[in-house]
């Protein structure tokens, strides 16, 4: 009788230390099928008031910006203001088979990504929707090399920098399961020496590892939006479809003279009937941009924060000459190539990363597309149901870059992208790096691990069938590589810059010259932090509102000042 007691009480509380295990999860991470707790504060900015005063506006609902506003609205009124919409009951956007779909899927003003080409002719994209990129990428995470910390110029506290990133884990970030293309990947790259093998890691080390992905196990996608359940529902509204035109700033003391000082005071946005909202923030209150490296460049022009001479010539009235605005805009190139294997693969994005000491990072993805016979054949009949191949890639990324680009403005509507030109490889030093990536591409293509995605032809030689461009056959020839680097260049949509740190704002993101004005977004990075900077960019956002919470507890009477360029 006793032994029968003694099993149904363990029975019990294994029971409830389970239901206390799965309750603790399942607030970070809302069970499939239930909506995300987030959509209880997001509403149509149809919806919102003509006018309203918040501690926060923040610009942009994107990577960075939505753990910066959950954080923030745990002690302050906050707006986060998404010019897009949603991403929760769309497919494409929630799966993985949905990347290169929602990429190529695009319009000029609704679409979840949006297009734009580069002045070198390089396709890219940007997020329109709630959680920004994070929401159409391909769900790598690995967090920032630490010599990203050393270089950025900003002001980091690497303790609260790592409690960030794991506020950031616990709720979007999974151990993916490799499959063949990327296990033959992760072999190949040992075998092409990019040892040691570090296995699952979340850290920038070198060598061979299995990084963390957004997608969890069922293939369903975990975005930036959904660090909004950690926000204080009574503390934080949420505006989707919300375009944000220009960022309103007032001037105390004589205009001119010495004492003059100008302030952020709100954002006027438009909703999608066209009405015009007026957001306003309180006494030591701010307005943070997070607009992202595109957005927020352009926002601050069309606001009048910029060059004087090119805000001039647009007929934009002058509010503060920054000259930075706009520059030191870069793109990390991609190079690669694509095969067709023998053997049906499964659909993956990047899970394996090699991390080389040569300047360059090896990645690879599988993708199952449709096949699309020849236009008007006469001898091939079209398929009654759609047929599919897959395509493999290797790809390798550079370290940085050094080439630098700038943004333009090319019209005064803020819904239409800007003109950007990245001047790939303008430096010799991303060229030299490039070379040694497709190099090492070359020697994981001659791997025994590789070998079973050759096609044996009729004298028994076994060769890839490429999709596109194949490497030289004298990988050995530099200007041959070179070459190469530049006719197949192409982005990782890691683009970053435009409003860095020592140029356009200070080492804590405040904007030069301008008070109660904050940038936190990649638009301040001058180099792109590791494999994939999503990691870091979440981080920082969470980063970002620990820190300004902290500095008003501190100092609750501080008004936060720019300083002088």
């Amino acid at each position: 009788m006793k032994q029968r007691r003694r099993g149904l009480f363990l029975r019990f509380l294994t029971a409830s230390l389970l239901f206390l295990l799965v309750a603790s999860v399942s607030q970070a991470r809302p069970r499939p099928g239930r909506e995300p707790s987030y959509l209880k504060f997001v509403a149509n900015a149809t919806e919102l008031p003509s006018e309203e005063n918040y501690d926060y506006v923040i610009v942009g609902g994107g990577t960075a910006g939505c753990p910066l506003a959950a954080t923030l609205s745990q002690s302050y009124k906050v707006l986060l203001l998404e010019r897009g919409g949603v991403p929760y009951g769309r497919p494409s956007l929630m799966t993985q088979e949905g990347f290169l779909s929602t990429l190529t899927n695009v319009d000029s003003f609704d679409s979840a990504s949006q297009s734009f080409v580069s002045e070198e002719g390089v396709p890219n994209a940007r997020g329109r929707v709630l959680g920004g990129s994070s929401a159409i990428n391909a769900g790598f995470y690995s967090r920032a090399d630490p010599d990203f910390y050393q270089y950025s110029g900003a002001n980091w506290d690497l303790r609260v920098v790592n409690e960030s990133y794991e506020w950031v884990e616990r709720a979007v970030v999974f151990r993916p399961e490799l499959r063949n293309w990327q296990s033959a990947v992760r072999d190949g790259l040992l075998e092409a020496g990019v040892d040691p093998y570090n296995g699952f890691s979340l850290d920038h080390e070198v060598g061979t590892k299995i990084g963390g992905s957004t997608f969890d196990g069922r293939g369903r996608r975990h975005s930036a939006a959904d660090l909004l359940n950690y926000a204080n529902a009574s503390n934080i509204n949420v505006a989707v479809y919300a375009s944000v035109e220009r960022v309103l700033l007032a001037y105390s003391g004589p205009r001119g003279s010495s004492r003059s000082a100008i302030s952020a005071i709100g954002v006027v946005y438009r909703d999608r009937m066209g009405q015009y909202h007026h957001a306003m923030v309180r006494e030591n209150g701010e307005v943070i941009l997070s607009a992202g490296a595109i957005g927020t460049p352009q926002l601050l022009l069309l606001s009048g924060i910029g060059p004087r001479p090119y805000l001039s010539y647009w007929g934009i009235p002058v509010a503060y000459h920054l000259p930075y605005v706009g520059q030191y805009l870069y793109d990390n190139p991609r190079n690669g190539i694509s095969f067709v294997p023998p053997v049906p693969l499964e659909h993956s994005l990047i899970q394996v990363v090699g991390i080389t000491e040569l300047g360059a990072y090896v990645e690879a993805a599988s993708n199952v597309i449709p096949f699309v016979s020849p236009a008007r054949s006469v001898f091939i009949r079209a398929p009654s149901a759609p047929l599919y191949l897959t395509v493999a890639t290797l790809m390798e990324k550079i370290v940085g870059p050094q080439s630098v680009g700038y943004l333009r403005l090319a019209s005064t509507d803020v819904r239409m992208n800007p003109l950007v030109r990245f001047n790939y490889f303008s430096s010799p030093i991303d060229m030299e790096r490039c070379v040694n990536g497709t190099r090492k591409l070359g020697d994981v293509l001659r791997t025994r691990a590789m070998a079973d995605f050759r096609f044996r032809d009729w004298y028994g030689v076994r060769n890839f069938r490429f999709v596109g461009p194949a490497l030289p056959v004298d990988q050995s020839d530099f200007e041959q590589m070179a070459d190469f680097c530049r006719r197949t260049v192409s982005t990782i949509w890691h683009y970053h810059g435009g409003c860095v740190v020592g140029k356009v704002v200070d080492a804590d993101y405040r904007v030069y010259g301008i008070r109660s004005l904050r940038i936190v977004d990649g638009s301040t990075l001058t180099i792109s932090p590791g494999t994939n900077p999503q990691a870091t960019l979440m981080m920082l956002g969470r980063y970002v509102g620990l820190k300004l919470i902290k500095e008003r507890e501190v100092q609750p009477e501080m008004k936060s000042e720019s300083g002088d360029l």
